[in-house]
């Protein structure tokens, strides 16, 4: 009977660690001297974690061209946060390869040696948002958390995880946290022709919104910095171009001698854009090396 038990124990006890292990847990903290940006993964389990990112693109303010007006804006609130001074959460929007991205990981660079980090977050992990400030909360050092290309679809569960977040929940009223976020849709959500037809007309002719319509936008207008990026002309294009290619040891006059190329280069790829300044270059700078 004795032996019975025993057994009827051990297998319990073997069952009860499979379940705690399919539980969800607390997030644990990372090593904060380990890197000075993390990925927050979710594994198998379910089990969320801040992964660091071992090698930060060394991307400088210096290397970004054509867009002063926006990298201004962005380094000033950056350098804000950074001193402990209000900062807003930021919502950059507009055309593809200008930039975006490059600049808050280049304003991560600026500042890290006065203690800012960054957080990247992917749009199917938000609702995990509240976990992932209360590892950082009690920490010396200021967060960015970072979420690249956001856009929703209707229903998805972390719009209602980031709104929360950007209303000032209590979960998220912490100081050393900000909400940086690139998009090339200005508004999150899409928007329908149908959804225009819940709007109402006074008779004096003053419109009213509808409810839907307003939903839509609610959640880009609780970011408090809006930066928007524009596509690049081809006087801005090559001058990007340029800059790259000075940025990679290319002589002044091949420089000069590759803007047919670069031309062709953006027509092939139907775009002027920074990205495709920045591949030009590397093609460029690497079958002229040597």
């Amino acid at each position: 009977m004795t032996e019975k038990f025993e057994q009827l124990m051990e297998r319990a006890t073997q069952l009860l660690a499979r379940i705690e292990a399919i539980l969800p847990q607390p997030m644990g903290a990372p090593d904060w001297n380990a890197a000075i940006a993390w990925r927050y993964r979710k594994r198998s389990s379910g089990h969320g974690a801040l992964e660091p990112v071992r090698h930060v693109g060394a991307i400088a303010l210096s290397d970004l061209k054509e867009i002063e007006p926006q990298k201004e804006k962005i380094e000033r609130n950056t350098r804000q946060f950074v001193q402990g001074h209000p900062a807003n959460n930021v919502l950059l929007t507009g055309a593809r390869g200008t930039g975006k991205s490059s600049l808050i990981k280049a304003c991560l660079n600026a500042h890290a040696a006065e203690g800012l980090r960054l957080i990247e977050v992917d749009k199917a992990d938000l609702v995990d948002l509240p976990d992932i400030i209360d590892v950082v909360a009690s920490r010396p050092e200021k967060f960015i958390v970072f979420c690249d290309d956001l856009s929703f679809e209707e229903g998805e569960p972390g719009y209602k995880a980031l709104k929360s977040i950007l209303d000032g929940s209590i979960a998220a009223a912490t100081p050393n946290v900000l909400i940086y976020a690139t998009s090339n849709r200005r508004h999150l959500l899409p928007e329908y022709m149908k959804e225009n037809l819940t709007y109402t007309h006074t008779d004096d002719g003053e419109v009213h919104p509808g409810e839907v319509v307003e939903e839509k936008i609610s959640l880009s207008e609780r970011f408090g910095l809006w930066v928007s990026f524009y596509p690049f002309s081809q006087d801005e294009y090559l001058a990007i171009t340029a800059q790259w290619l000075s940025h990679f040891k290319v002589s002044a006059a091949d420089i000069e001698a590759a803007r047919p190329d670069a031309l062709v280069w953006a027509l092939e790829r139907g775009s002027r854009s920074g990205r495709v300044a920045y591949q030009f270059a590397r093609d460029y700078a690497g079958r002229h090396t040597g």
